[in-house]
């Protein structure tokens, strides 16, 4: 008679479970198909693994063998089922971003790389636009967006990714130049690299929640944070940007601090997508990743105010 290779299963659980009656709760099976699935089991082998009478349930010398290999034999056989699955979950497809130019150069330029290495199988594909862009009607599975005010309500999944200080930097050979301001108020005394002709006035607070308001001189007005950064990079004056922008500048002292204890409020960046997407393996695996490394690059605690 061949070996029925499942016929494992029933031994193994009688053996750990201390008897069949055990066993069949333990596999909600019926007793007598656990019994006979074990005697058959033995039959096969035209051995007695097993003496058994109403009162004991004790392992021959073979069956003490045979238990150890044939337990080995299941925990292969789950090891090589759960590489399959493994395999199976193993997050592939296209998964379809959107992000405006700055976050696109400050986030995901030196992220998604990382991610394509990790899930080979994923293609990723970047939209990058500073237009409103409808996730949803547009097909997309993610957008990451960065906002002052809250974002709206619209039945998207949102998931915070990071709060970050808004700051004020300028080049060592303009501060040199012009002075360090000491105070805010003596930022109307110095050149501003301005966001938009309307916003002429700066509103600051420090850490105890002190806000004051001040206007510098307008010395240019562009609307995209890199080109405020290389502006004051350049030495054209004082700007405001989000703390991450200009990360790097700061560290390699392209830009310093003006005023550290103080900052231009807060901005956040918000992952958002719509609820079935996040179903999909590709999607939860970006997803996921995404949290993890915005996570990494938040600022101390004591930078927000």
């Amino acid at each position: 008679m061949a070996l029925n290779l499942n016929d494992l299963t029933f031994f193994v659980a009688a053996v750990e479970q201390g008897g069949f009656a055990a066993a069949s709760r333990r596999l909600g099976l019926p007793k007598s198909t656990v019994s006979k699935r074990v005697a058959a089991l033995e039959d096969a082998l035209s051995i007695r693994l097993i003496h058994r009478t109403s009162r004991s349930f004790t392992l021959t010398e073979l069956g003490r063998d045979f238990y150890e290999h044939a337990r080995a034999a299941l925990i292969e056989a789950e090891a090589a089922e759960a590489i399959v699955r493994r395999r199976q979950a193993e997050p592939s497809g296209t998964v379809r971003i959107t992000a405006s130019v700055p976050v696109a150069q400050s986030y995901l330029a030196d992220a998604l790389p990382l991610l394509a290495r990790r899930h080979p199988k994923l293609q990723l594909q970047l939209d990058v636009t500073d237009r409103f862009v409808d996730v949803q009607q547009e097909g997309f599975d993610i957008a990451v967006r960065s906002h002052f005010s809250p974002l709206p309500d619209s039945g998207l999944v949102q998931r915070q990714l990071l709060v970050e200080p808004v700051v004020l930097v300028a080049s060592a050979a303009y501060l040199a130049q012009r002075g360090v301001p000491l105070s805010p108020d003596e930022l109307q005394h110095h050149d501003g690299l301005l966001t938009a002709a309307s916003a002429t006035t700066w509103t600051l607070f420090d850490h105890s929640g002190e806000r004051l308001r001040v206007q510098p001189h307008a010395a240019m007005i562009a609307n995209e944070s890199t080109v405020l950064a290389q502006a004051a990079i350049e030495g054209l004056g004082i700007t405001c940007l989000p703390e991450g922008m200009c990360r790097a500048a700061l560290a390699s002292a392209a830009l310093t601090r003006v005023l550290p204890e103080w900052n231009a409020g807060t901005v956040t960046t918000t992952l958002v997508m719509p609820h079935r997407r996040g179903l999909l393996p590709g999607v939860r695996a970006t997803v996921e990743f995404l949290v993890q490394r915005l996570q990494e690059r938040k600022p101390p605690v004591n930078a927000l105010s």
